[in-house]
């Protein structure tokens, strides 16, 4: 099974959801990883401000913040590799990524969940 962590720059809530507005874009993202983990991907998603002992165990993670600081942020890996920073992907992105047809990105955006399908637990914390 393949894995993605998302390794997310210092802030309140990774979903988009709490405090005084809410961020359409991690709304999104969060929506897409949901997806992702769907298609039998593991998702795992850090936040710097509330868990950097996973920052500081990834050898990958501490390269890219010496080398590019918190600018790199968010940053994607696939499997240990680097597949985005600095940006969140869409979901077709994603896809293309993880190496999913991007035409599975398309139709499961169109189709609704089914009945009683609960999402999988994304390692995430929200304030």
């Amino acid at each position: 099974m393949k894995k993605l962590e998302v390794f997310d720059p210092p802030m309140c809530c990774s979903t988009g959801v709490c405090g005084p507005t809410v961020d359409p874009a991690l709304v999104r993202f969060t929506a897409d990883l949901h997806w992702l983990a769907n298609q039998r991907i593991a998702v795992e998603r850090f936040n710097l401000a509330q868990q950097p002992q996973a920052f500081a165990a990834s050898a990958v993670v501490k390269t890219a913040l010496k080398e590019r600081g918190n600018e790199c942020l968010p940053l994607i890996i696939l499997d240990g590799s680097i597949i985005s920073e600095g940006t969140y992907p869409t979901r077709d992105q994603l896809a293309r990524l993880a190496g999913l047809e991007p035409e599975q990105a398309a139709v499961a955006t169109a189709e609704p969940a089914p009945k009683g399908l609960s999402l999988p637990v994304i390692n995430t914390r929200c304030c």
